[in-house]
């Protein structure tokens, strides 16, 4: 076995542990708040989109344990811009998505100051303990603001046909939860070394891997559900969804790791990898907002088109093509 090989199957096993062992924490998660009567706009807004995003936080956790700073950065930004260029380009080209006007109300304006607010503590090249916690305090008004709009279009109650307070066995979700954060510490423990072994050995930065690699990796489940549902006709993919996603990658993956030490970067982090997030993240908008438009005009579904698939996925290929001359040197 080539010296090579064992960081490549510890990080694939890594990447495969992450996936299980989040849904089993949600799962647990889910159970858990049932039982004791949580309602399901809360258990939506918290349990759900912060357990799914368990990996990516997991993992930047123990990369700034490591001293791997870089990855638990690089995958923050690489994320987003998978979710975006990949995950959402691949769907729309299955199978056209539709989008309403309430993201252009809600979510979409909150991705644009959060990705904003990155930028400040990214810009002097250098990701602080003080301004990490300070931007990851920011979920609580945020979860806040995101609860006032989903109170109005959900209700906060129980569903009456769902199982009530007590109705859930609580051993089961207990052991779930228990289960699926064991694994998920394992899985990030192998990831991160898996990661930054194969870049030791390849000669590249931490930075990169986090951008390239673990970023796909850490994306793939969102992949796997959006093609799956795309194929069978459930194409109705939640744009928001992916929203709500990067949003968490900034507030609390990204933090995570500054929070627990301070992360000096290149330069090229914020001209070369943040500026291109901004990019992705405003020609999203700007494709909503040109469905939408074509929607009004047409009276018909606002759809983000297969076209803008094609599009999405070219913006995401430039930036490896502009990423790869600074492969060697990250």
């Amino acid at each position: 076995m080539s010296i090579i090989a064992m960081p490549i199957l510890c990080l694939v096993g890594g990447l495969l542990g992450l996936v299980w062992g989040a849904d089993k924490f949600v799962d647990g998660s889910i159970g858990l708040a049932r039982h004791f009567g949580v309602s399901s706009l809360i258990i939506g807004l918290t349990v759900v989109s912060i357990g799914t995003s368990a990996p990516e936080i997991i993992v930047s956790v123990n990369a700034a344990l490591e001293n791997a700073g870089g990855l638990a950065v690089g995958n923050a930004i690489g994320s987003n811009l998978a979710n975006i260029g990949l995950v959402l380009g691949v769907t729309a080209l299955i199978a056209s998505i539709p989008v309403n006007s309430a993201l252009m109300r809600q979510e979409a304006p909150l991705l644009i100051v959060v990705t904003g607010l990155a930028g400040v503590c990214l810009y002097d090249g250098n990701l602080g303990r003080g301004e990490s916690i300070v931007l990851a305090l920011t979920v609580i008004p945020i979860l806040l603001v995101l609860a006032y709009f989903k109170k109005a279009a959900m209700d906060t109650e129980l569903d009456p046909a769902a199982p009530t307070i007590n109705q859930i066995n609580l051993k089961p979700s207990i052991g779930w939860l228990v289960l699926g954060l064991a694994v998920l510490l394992l899985s990030a423990k192998l990831t991160v070394w898996g990661a930054t072994s194969i870049a030791s050995q390849l000669g590249v930065s931490d930075l990169i891997i986090g951008l390239t690699i673990v970023a796909i990796g850490t994306s793939l489940p969102e992949l796997a559900a959006s093609v799956v549902s795309a194929v069978k006709g459930h194409h109705d993919i939640a744009v928001g969804n992916i929203i709500g996603s990067n949003l968490f990658n900034i507030l609390l993956v990204m933090t995570a790791a500054g929070a627990i030490s301070p992360i000096p970067l290149s330069q090229e982090v914020f001209y070369r990898d943040y500026l291109t997030m901004v990019a992705m993240t405003a020609l999203m908008v700007m494709i909503i907002l040109f469905s939408l438009y074509v929607g009004r005009q047409t009276k018909q579904t606002a759809k983000i088109s297969r076209g803008f698939g094609v599009v999405l996925l070219l913006a995401y290929l430039g930036y490896y093509i502009i990423l790869s001359p600074n492969f060697t040197t990250g």
